[in-house]
């Protein structure tokens, strides 16, 4: 895949989705505050399924994103599987040189190709963050990851709040490029279980 920032997040789905499944953690509560892990993994996975769908070939999800189900018959582990192999297939199409393409989010429907990867990596990466903060693994989210994802942030979030995004939260002293970005998407970048 010739966008770099997307095969790292996905690739970092793919590790805490596994470690949750394996850990069986995945009726924990989440950052997400309405969804369980189990839940903010079939939303991820059911967005890497409408960005593949529109940037390439491949189906929509199954079901709304937004409304995830706490169970699917294939099970959580091969339902990301899936939407990241979908997601791989269809980025790998993409021609970085092009002058824009689609994206699946209504208020923005075209950006530049490095900006859109970015803003699908952007969607993998924070969520594997929340699952990786909810099952007590280390963070994915490295700075030098989070700089390269706050300009999506940046291109997308603001028309998606209240929706998909909760307000900002103030960015406070000693805030890394990760927790300038959650705090950006509206997360606590300090989120625990115990404190939620």
């Amino acid at each position: 895949m010739t966008f770099t920032v997307l095969t790292t997040s996905l690739d970092a789905l793919r590790r805490v989705t596994t470690v949750a499944v394996d850990a069986d953690r995945l009726d924990d509560p989440t950052p997400c505050s309405a969804w369980t892990v189990a839940q903010v993994l079939f939303h991820a996975a059911g967005d890497q399924h409408a960005w593949a769908s529109t940037v390439g070939a491949g189906s929509p999800p199954s079901y709304n994103p937004f409304d995830p189900p706490r169970q699917l018959d294939g099970g959580v582990e091969d339902t990301v599987a899936k939407a990241i192999e979908a997601a791989t297939g269809a980025w790998a199409g993409v021609d970085p040189a092009a002058a824009s393409v689609s994206t699946p989010l209504p208020p923005v429907p075209q950006l530049a190709p490095a900006l859109a990867a970015a803003a699908c990596a952007l969607d993998a990466a924070v969520h594997a963050w929340d699952v990786a903060v909810a099952t007590g693994q280390p963070s994915p989210l490295t700075a030098a990851l989070a700089e390269q994802l706050l300009p999506a942030a940046r291109a997308t979030a603001e028309p998606l709040r209240g929706f998909a995004y909760a307000d900002a939260l103030p960015v406070e002293d000693g805030d890394d490029p990760a927790a300038t970005l959650l705090r950006y998407l509206g997360r606590n970048p300090n989120w625990t279980p115990e404190g939620n």
